[in-house]
């Protein structure tokens, strides 16, 4: 089993930057692709950045690129997003998982960008 804990989410006015961690614990294996994750209000999850064990970014939603940068730091099981330029529309909960997700989704963490 594998828990998840986003954090680093808040209410931030459009143009701002905000950086989220995911720390994964438990049975995750070894050289698992890692991914974050977005659900707006009314709208369906969807995969925002991947990135690979190795480091290399594998995909980026066309709506954050050049925008958003996927990173992670293995020896601390934590993958990061860094968001800048923040829009409203980015406004939305975030999770990380694996990618693709076969893990249990944690709690995520709340983004909120006013216009």
């Amino acid at each position: 089993q594998v828990q998840l804990v986003e954090s680093g989410g808040g209410l931030v006015q459009a143009g701002g930057s905000l950086r989220l961690s995911c720390r994964a614990s438990g049975r995750t294996g070894s050289y698992y692709d890692m991914g974050w994750y977005r659900q707006a209000p009314g709208k369906e999850r969807e995969l925002v950045a991947a990135i690979r064990w190795s480091g290399d970014t594998i995909y980026y939603a066309d709506s954050v690129k050049g925008r958003f940068t996927i990173s992670r730091d293995n020896t601390k099981s934590t993958v990061y997003l860094q968001m800048n330029s923040l829009k409203p529309e980015d406004t939305a909960i975030y999770y990380c998982n694996s990618r693709p997700s076969t893990w249990s989704w944690g709690q995520g963490t709340q983004v909120t960008v006013s216009s």
